[in-house]
């Protein structure tokens, strides 16, 4: 079998998968991530509701996870991840790991993009009756709009990289794939076409994050 014939019989599954994989794992660590920064961010601000302990607990469970480097949590969460749907060995498999590195990894990019809005619009806010959930909606979310839809470029892009590990378990995806034909059975033409597709998929999906943070900028 050539490399043309591993491309055209492989490599649109592969595509799917990883599509499948990073769309399901950014969907999971972006809104899960930004209910765990809103936790982080209304915990240490002064404006809020200040608590030291629920900050220093959540803070150190979401630091704990992204110590880990993602090749070596993706082998811890085998057992969580057979419990869950049997075979971790599955796009399906593979797309939990990658949620459950995903949500630490956006909590702290969506908690900087927070705190970078400025203290004197919320205490303005504040002063003039809104609840936390006006306060949160209105002001904190729109300002932080830009860096916020960066870090979500930032996190699509991590994730794609993360999902070209989860080939080396046999997963499913592009790495997969890369791990199968182009390590094992050397055909380089395959890991060359692999990784030209994942530079041009990052440059795009870049460039359109960049477009929709210009747009939303105040």
């Amino acid at each position: 079998m050539d490399t043309w014939e591993i491309l055209r019989n492989n490599l649109g599954q592969a595509l799917i998968d990883t599509a499948y994989m990073v769309a399901v794992s950014t969907l999971i660590g972006v809104t899960l991530g930004t209910l765990v920064a809103l936790v982080l961010y209304l915990t240490q601000n002064r404006l809020f509701a200040p608590n030291h302990v629920v900050n220093a607990v959540v803070g150190f469970v979401v630091n704990a996870i992204r110590s880990m480097p993602f090749i070596i949590l993706m082998v811890v969460l085998i057992p969580v991840v057979q419990f869950l749907v049997g075979d971790p060995y599955t796009p399906t498999g593979g797309a939990i790991s990658l949620s459950i590195a995903a949500v630490p990894f956006f909590a702290r990019i969506a908690e900087s993009a927070f705190a970078e809005v400025d203290s004197g619009l919320l205490e303005a806010a504040v002063s003039t009756g809104a609840t936390v959930r006006q306060v949160i909606l209105d002001a904190v979310f729109p300002q932080a709009l830009p860096s916020f839809i960066r870090g979500v470029v930032l996190t699509v892009i991590s994730l794609i990289g993360y999902s070209a590990m989860v080939g080396t378990i046999g997963a499913g995806g592009i790495g997969d794939m890369a791990i199968q034909y182009g390590y094992n059975r050397y055909e380089t033409g395959v890991l060359v076409v692999i990784v030209v597709i994942l530079i041009a998929l990052v440059q795009l999906i870049q460039w359109a994050g960049d477009w929709c943070a210009r747009k939303a900028t105040h």
